[in-house]
């Protein structure tokens, strides 16, 4: 600012000569004035002698007096003139402009004068106010950048606040990662944006997306590392941006963005260097985030992966928890009712050497009857006890019931068809432990009891809310009701109505002799609203417009 200040007074440099010219004529003009007063006052003072001695006469006297009086009065007006013109007019209009500059008017300038001592003031004073008015124009341009970015560090520290705030909060990790995917999305005002973790299998599972059209997430739902920008984001464990979204053209075939092209910035979540997700965010064309927004999305991303890591952590936990209530679960059944059949096992193996040679016919038989059932019991639950022990894949619902699939059709022979219209499982471990159970024990009674050549399975989906899962075949069915009986029948059935009473929805038999048996499960695991993720972008907006 103060080089600009010095350049301006430079051109004032070269003026000095007709700035120095312009009050020599103004003195000259006001000095003429008043020395030709001083004139006509000396000359009427001499008058006044000559009329006093008598030397003139009165006639002559009293024009002498009428002529200087007169030209007393001109240099008089004359003077007068030019002290109005040269300094009262002047000194009016700049206090005038003053005014006005105080008034916060910096358009405000003297007008134009002649080539006077005043008209070399105005142009000094109107070059002052121009420089004054651009140093105005870079102090609020100053003052502009500073409160934008304050206001960013400001948004940067309530976001970051916010996601440290969730890790320790959040009960589902998909709506967390789906609730900053839209504030990421209003934070760079972006386009579109979608969220993708990492998978067992190296490949980035779509979570969210919004802005984006239904054909381009179908073809994203499963990106290889190093596909695409955000594969490479989780290859490398860097920020990139994308400025043409080439990458994306090459993988996809087309623009992801209505054939338009757009810069793309792909945001690493990571943990302990260690990638576990991206965010990717479709920016306009030739728009790159600056190095301040680059650091905020950086330390969200660390942020967001120490809450991805903590959510895997906890599940593990979970199930281990689980696993090992089961396993001692199995411990115990195989010291106390394995233990008992088993011996009871002996003992009738025992009876049947010790029995006569002259016993009935009957009472071999019913002993037949009691070593097979004996024997059934003791199958059973040694199944029962290796189902325990038998934890549920890690990977989730799915894989576990696929697991469970191509084992019922290795051991059985049945032919299984499989109708699965649901991409992922949004269940809590405790939820897909029970849905897992109640299918597991439906194939059970399949293989026991229907004679079936056929099973059909059903697996639904919708909004990530709403569940129904459909077990049927073509047995030979049952005529009684699950509920009648006397106690101990049906007993399977029995726990799988409860397992769905736990899921909090409903399980539905139905069966007729020789036309098959159906069990149907619906239910629905709603989320909370409060971690609604488009409530929580109206929240945002809302806050935003305060």
């Amino acid at each position: 600012m103060t080089t600009a200040i010095e350049t301006q007074s430079i051109p004032s440099a070269g003026r000095n000569e007709s700035a120095n010219s312009e009050p020599r004529g103004l003195g000259q003009e006001v000095s003429g004035a008043v020395i030709g007063l001083g004139l006509v006052f000396i000359a009427q003072a001499t008058l006044g002698y000559v009329g006093l001695s008598g030397w003139l006469a009165a006639g002559w006297f009293l024009l002498a007096q009428a002529a200087l009086l007169g030209v007393a009065a001109w240099l008089a007006f004359r003077l007068l003139r030019i002290i109005r013109q040269r300094y009262s007019s002047p000194l009016n209009e700049i206090r005038r402009w003053a005014l006005r500059m105080r008034g916060g008017n910096l358009n405000a300038r003297l007008p134009a004068a002649e080539a006077t001592a005043a008209g070399s003031l105005v142009h000094d004073i109107n070059s002052l106010a121009d420089e004054f008015q651009r140093l105005a124009r870079d102090l609020d341009r100053e003052v502009t950048r500073h409160t934008e970015r304050l206001a960013l560090k400001t948004r940067s520290l309530q976001i970051l606040y916010d996601v440290a705030a969730s890790v320790n909060m959040a009960r589902d990790l998909d709506e967390l990662l789906t609730r900053f995917l839209y504030t990421l999305v209003d934070l760079v005002n972006a386009r579109a944006g979608v969220v993708r973790l990492l998978n067992e299998n190296r490949q980035m599972r779509l979570i969210a997306a919004t802005g984006l059209e239904p054909e381009v997430l179908e073809k994203e739902a499963l990106v290889p590392v190093g596909s695409c920008l955000c594969g490479q984001a989780a290859d490398t464990n860097q920020l990139l941006v994308d400025s043409e979204s080439r990458s994306c053209q090459g993988y996809l075939g087309r623009s992801a963005l209505d054939n338009t092209a757009a810069t793309l910035i792909a945001v690493p979540l990571q943990y302990r260097g260690e990638t576990l997700g991206v965010y990717n965010l479709f920016l306009d064309q030739n728009v790159e985030p600056g190095d301040d927004l680059r650091e905020l999305l950086i330390s969200i991303g660390r942020h967001l992966g120490m809450a991805i890591e903590k959510a895997q952590v906890d599940k593990k936990a979970q199930f281990l928890s689980i696993m090992q209530e089961r396993t001692m679960l199995a411990h115990e059944l195989h010291d106390s009712v394995a233990q008992t059949i088993a011996s009871l096992r002996y003992r009738v193996r025992a009876m049947d050497e010790l029995l006569p040679a002259n016993a009935t016919a009957k009472v071999r038989a019913e002993l037949l009857q009691i070593r097979s059932t004996l024997d059934e019991a003791h199958t059973e639950l040694r199944e029962l006890m290796v189902h325990y022990r038998a934890p549920m894949d890690e990977r989730g619902l799915l894989p576990a019931i696929e697991d469970l699939i191509d084992r019922f059709r290795r051991e059985t022979g049945i032919t299984l068809f499989v109708q699965r219209d649901c991409g992922r499982s949004n269940l809590p471990a405790l939820l897909e432990m029970q849905v897992l159970r109640i299918i597991q024990e439906a194939l059970a009674n399949v293989r026991k009891h229907s004679k079936a050549q056929t099973v059909r399975i059903l697996m639904r989906c919708t909004d990530g809310e709403y569940y129904r899962v459909l077990i049927e075949d073509d047995g030979t069915g049952f005529s009684k009701s699950p509920d009648s009986g006397r106690l101990g029948e049906h007993v399977g059935l029995g726990i799988m109505q409860e397992r769905a009473q736990r899921l909090g929805g409903t399980l539905t038999i139905e069966s007729e002799p020789n036309e098959g048996t159906r069990v149907e499960l619906t239910f629905r695991h709603r989320r909370d609203p409060s971690h609604n993720p488009e409530s929580k972008r109206e929240n945002h907006h809302a806050c935003a417009d305060h």
